[in-house]
Parts: structure tokens; sequence; C-alpha cells
């Protein structure tokens, strides 16, 4: 196994193995490709030179060279070729039968030394190794599509796979220009694990008709800025290679969070398999298009109020006085609304008032806008020490604490002190908003405004509805969403709304993998922002967020939903019993230098 792999046999040329074929091609590997349809090896030579006349034309490569990769790059339909080869990667669908085919047929096909590795996301590298007669090369080295664009490899090793095959691939991992990270065997592997416990939850959610699928990936995308939403995600990777994935999981884990969603059997059993098939969760112009057709699903152009009425809204009260409360009334007056500004204390008004200042100074100076417009968006805002400011605003959006007492008793003022048919807004994240509601005389009159911090610059604002909220209320609070320039996504009144309640969960189950052992922090926050392109680790949204306010999330939606695998991971528990918040308190999951 001392080989220096330089010849590489792809067995199976659908989207991963023409990927990883192209990436190998172009650093000098001589590829070989097997697939029994010749029309797949068709298409992955089209692939390739389609991919190279790209790289030329943005003079990444010269004329020469690609003439040199598509040389490299030999495709066959018999196994027989993968003889001379120093490694196989197999990347057949995901069914034991189907791999372990393969798997004992390249046992009297190949040489020796060389390695053996299945391109599995879902199924056990260890039974597939057990069944070959030379266990010891058997391994998992699983790519992440686009090939070419994704830099994460998870080497998966067995109980029985040599170190020096598990060095030798790791080798060329780096020498393919990626990140390999280390992981043992269990379905899912760190990326995915973690991935498709979310995904099946958005599923779900889109099941239950809680929310429409554009808004669903909307908010993820928006909120969580997520390169796609799940349900797009969903309809690339394949629903019914997804709904594999998740039985796999499931049975490993018997965890409900992975128990596949029925509508992805549904979906997979009628063909409706995504993008693959031109339909899934969404409808495309072509089987394999990416581009989104309209179906009796879409939502019309001029649905942002449904044709419902709505009530004028001139002046809003924002009260608070924290960042977020300052950020929602810098959104409002730079849309050009008047607003009061109320805090507990004229001083703690003034104080949030000169917070705005500066933000709009740092905008003005990076030229975003200018010192006139910053002028007149301050002058719309009033700062007052009391509610009782708020007695002819249209719109009042409650800021204050995440503590459900605190809102409930702002409410009960606000009642008496806001005139008839204002809307009364609360922004918060994980409190029932009727419970909000019911404090006042008019529960139809309120409503949830989730924004996302820092509010100025997070376009996602959740709007809650409660099964009292009158419908010209809704209405209004969406066309003043998007009067503010944001993105408003429907919701009902259960914890976590959208966004909390498919991105806590994920973090949870990463703090779980820690707790178990399985892989450390450094290794999933690299998975999920290589792997699945996300912005963030899921441990450094957790100490930039406060372990203790994610506790508190946890709690809720585990009380919520009643499910075992919500409970909060005991890791996380003992972090915040130690004190240990995050970055506010200079350590959480990772220690950070005092400011």
């Amino acid at each position: 196994m001392d080989t220096p792999l330089s010849t590489i046999a792809v067995v199976g040329l659908g989207t991963m193995g023409s990927g990883i074929a192209d990436v190998l091609a172009r650093a000098g590997r001589e590829v070989i490709g097997i697939d029994i349809s010749d029309a797949a090896a068709a298409r992955a030579v089209a692939a390739l030179e389609s991919s190279t006349a790209r790289a030329v034309a943005r003079e990444r490569i010269t004329e020469e060279e690609r003439r040199d990769v598509l040389a490299r790059f030999r495709t066959f339909s018999d196994l027989q070729a993968a003889a001379e080869a120093d490694l196989v990667i197999e990347v057949v669908p995901e069914s034991y039968e189907a791999k372990q085919e393969v798997f004992r047929a390249l046992d009297s096909i190949v040489r020796p030394d060389a390695i053996i590795a299945t391109g599995t996301n879902a199924l056990s590298v260890t039974r597939l190794a057990a069944d070959s007669a030379h266990p010891e090369r058997v391994l998992g080295l699983h790519f992440f599509t686009p090939v070419q664009a994704m830099r994460l490899v998870e080497v998966v090793s067995s109980v029985l796979t040599a170190p020096q095959a598990v060095q030798t691939v790791t080798d060329l991992a780096l020498d393919l220009g990626k990140e390999p990270v280390a992981v043992g065997d269990r379905p899912g592997f760190v990326a995915d694990g973690l991935l498709f416990g979310y995904l099946n939850q958005a599923a779900a959610m889109y099941e239950a008709k809680y929310a429409s699928r554009e808004d669903i990936d909307a908010a993820m995308r928006l909120g969580c800025g997520l390169p796609m939403g799940p349900l797009a995600l969903l309809d690339l990777i394949g629903i019914d290679t997804a709904r594999t994935v998740l039985e796999a999981m499931y049975s490993e884990s018997h965890d409900r969070l992975h128990a596949p969603a029925p509508i992805l059997r549904q979906l997979s059993e009628a063909g409706l398999t995504g993008r693959k098939s031109g339909r899934g969760f969404y409808t495309y112009d072509a089987p394999g298009s990416a581009t989104v057709v309209r179906d009796a699903l879409t939502p019309l152009e001029d649905s942002a109020t449904g044709g419902q009425r709505t009530r004028e809204v001139r002046s809003v009260g924002v009260a608070g006085s924290g960042t977020m409360a300052s950020g929602i009334a810098e959104v409002f007056a730079k849309a050009g609304y008047t607003v009061v500004l109320a805090a507990r204390s004229q001083e703690k008004a003034d104080t949030a008032k000169a917070r705005i200042a500066k933000s709009l100074t740092r905008s003005v100076d990076k030229g975003r806008m200018t010192g006139e417009a910053r002028d007149e968006t301050l002058a719309r805002i009033t700062p007052a020490g009391s509610l009782d400011a708020f007695a002819e605003v249209d719109l009042a959006v409650e800021a204050v604490a995440e503590d459900l007492e605190i809102k409930q008793q702002l409410f009960a003022t606000l009642d008496k002190i806001c005139k008839p048919g204002a809307v009364l807004a609360t922004t918060t994240s994980s409190l029932p908003v009727v419970a909000c509601a019911r404090a006042t005389s008019r529960p139809q009159d309120v409503i949830g405004m989730h924004f996302f911090n820092p509010a100025p610059a997070m376009k996602l604002v959740e709007i809650v509805r409660t099964v009292l909220t009158a419908d010209d209320v809704h209405a209004t609070v969406r066309e003043v969403t998007a009067k503010i320039r944001k993105h408003p996504v429907d919701c009902g009144d259960r914890a976590g709304f959208i966004v909390n309640a498919l991105l806590f969960p994920y973090l949870n189950n990463a703090i779980k993998m820690v707790q178990e052992h399985y892989a450390t922090l450094d290794d999933i926050d690299a998975a999920m922002k290589l792997g699945g392109g996300y912005p963030m680790g899921p441990f450094e949204l957790l100490d930039v967020v406060g372990l203790d306010v994610s506790l508190a999330i946890e709690q809720v939606l585990h009380r919520e939903f009643r499910d075992p695998g919500l409970a909060p991971a005991p890791l996380l528990e003992h972090l915040v019993a130690a004190g240990c918040l995050g970055r506010k308190t200079g350590r959480g999951f990772r220690e950070y230098a005092r400011r």
C-alpha cells in the first residue's frame, strides 16, 4: 500500500463519479471510468470536456493541458478494466447488494496491494469490508457534490482498515487540494450525519403544512446564511438517496429525528426524486435541470397581502433599549417611518439612539448612505423614557428580554396605552405569541415579527400568526415587512417557528457527536463549512449565539414537541452550569481572548 496512487478507477459514472473523475484527471492521475451504461460513460466524458473547456476560456489551463487531462480519462463498461488500478473508488447506487456485488468482483480483479474505497454516505463501511477477501484494504472515501468545488473529503476507516491505507488516501486527498477529515464508521459520518437529520425535519415541517416550501427554504437561506434551502437541497441530492441515508441512520440510532418523513417515501415511490427526474418538492423544466418552473403550489407574485385589506401604518413604536431594539428602530427609520424608541428610562432610550447614530455613521463611512440621509433617519427617531409615548403609534414592536412574564406585563401595558386598531407585535424567537396576545383585551391585533440579529443586515422576518390573529393584521405586517425591505415568511405559533426549530436540533446533534467522542470540534466545524457550505461551523455558531440562549431554546423545543431526540445534550447543560456561555464570557466550547 506504499503506492503513489497514479492510476485510479472510478466505478459508477453518475454525477458523483463524474465529478471525482474530473478532479483526479486534472490532478494528473490516470483515470479509468467504469459504468455498465454507455450513456453514463458518454455523459461523464462530455462533462469533463465541458468543464475543461470552461477552464481554458477562463485561462485557468491551456489548451494543451486540456488535451492532456482528456487523454488521462478512459471509460469502460467492464470491471476488468480496474485490474491495473492502484485505487478503486466505488460510487454505484446506495444499496448493499449493488456495492457488495462490485466488491466481490473486484477481489478477483485488482492487485493484492490495491486499495478499494467506497463512496457511500450512508452504508456501513465495516459491513462492506467484511464481505471482501482483503478487508484491511477497504475504507470509505466520501466526496461532496459538486466535487470540483467542495473541499471536504471524509476518510472513513473501519476496525479492519489498515492504517497505511488510511494514510495513503489521506495524502491523495491533500494532493487533490481537498481537506480530509478522518472519521469512524457510522451512518452519515459527520457532515451527512448532521445534515440529513435537518433535511428530514424540514421535509416533515413541509408535510405538516406548517409553512410553504418557498418560506422554509427562504428562512434557512436568509436566516442562517445557507447556500440552499433544505427542500431545494433534497431535490438536488435526490429524494430517494436521502431516504436511503435516513433509513440507514435510523436503523442505528433509533432516533425519531432520523426516521424518514413519510413524504420522502411517497415522493420516492412516485418517481418524484428531485432534479434528476424533473420533479420533487419543486418542479423543474426538464430532468436533470436546475431551473425551477411554476407549478400548482407556486405562490402568485402579488400575494404579499393575499388581496386582504391592510391597516395604515405611518408611525412605529419600538420597546426596548438593547441591540435588537435599536437595530429594529434603525430599520424602520431608514424606511421612512416615524419611530418612537421607548426604554425604561430616558437615559437608556438616549443611549439606544446614540447606538443607532454610530451604526448610521459607519454606513456613511462605508459609502452606503449619505450624511444627509443619516441625519434624516435620525430625525425620525424620538427616544422616550416611557411606553406612554406609544399612544398614537400604528404599530408597536416589543424587543425586550426573552422572558414570558416580562413580555406579558409589557403587552398588558400596551393594551391600555395604544390606540384602538394599532398592531401589537412581539419579536420573540421562542416563546408563544398567543400568551402575549392573551395578556391584552385585543388578541386579534397581536402577531409575531421575529427579526434576526443584526436587524439592519439580516433580511429575514418570520411572521407568526396565532389562532386569534386577524387577517388584516397579518396582511398589514407582511406589507410593512416588504416596505422595510425585509423578506417575510409565514409560520404558525409553535416553538422555534421555522429557523430555530430546524437549526437547534442540528446544533444539539453536533454537541452529541463531541460528547460521544465520535469527532472533534474542529473536524465537525470544518465538515459543515467545507462539506455543507455553511458560513460557520456549529460550535462557532453556538459560541456566538451563547450557550445559555441555545440551551433555553433547546428546552423550549423539547417541552413543546416531547421528542426524546430534542432533549438538550448533557454537555451543553454542563457548560452552561459552569458559566461557560461562549464568546461573551471568554469560554464556551472554545476559549477566547478577553477584550
